[in-house]
């Protein structure tokens, strides 16, 4: 059964969409959309390979997930593939990450710059 509805984007709240748009355009290689400049409240990565973009959304409330604790739990994460998860670790810290767990073989979680738990996955 084919559907009309497709995913367009997934969008996050943070306090400054421009900054977390280059986080994750310099994690992935994708490049933020030419419309959009440092103080947007909306900013697109858009996806080069067609499908669905990620968006940030300024949200001036913003408070991260304390994930693993659940004072703040996370609300959604996003999971990356990765042949290596060792060759990209230290490229991803070195871009503002934080390691969360490296405790499973097959994947690793951090957290972008403001706190969203998201996971590189060699599985």
């Amino acid at each position: 059964m084919s559907s009309t509805v497709k995913l367009g984007c997934v969008a996050l709240d943070c306090p400054d969409p421009y900054r977390l748009a280059g986080f994750y355009g310099a994690l992935l290689g994708w490049k933020i959309h030419d419309e959009h400049k440092p103080g947007d409240d909306w900013v697109t990565l858009v996806n080069p390979d067609g499908g669905a973009d990620i968006s940030f959304q300024s949200d001036p409330d913003y408070r991260p997930s304390t994930w693993p604790a659940n004072e703040r739990p996370q609300m959604l994460h996003l999971d990356f593939t990765v042949p290596d998860i060792d060759a990209e670790h230290d490229r991803v810290l070195g871009l503002g990450a934080t390691l969360l767990d490296d405790g499973p073989a097959t994947f690793r979680v951090y957290a972008d710059p403001d706190g969203h738990p998201f996971c590189l996955c060699a599985c």
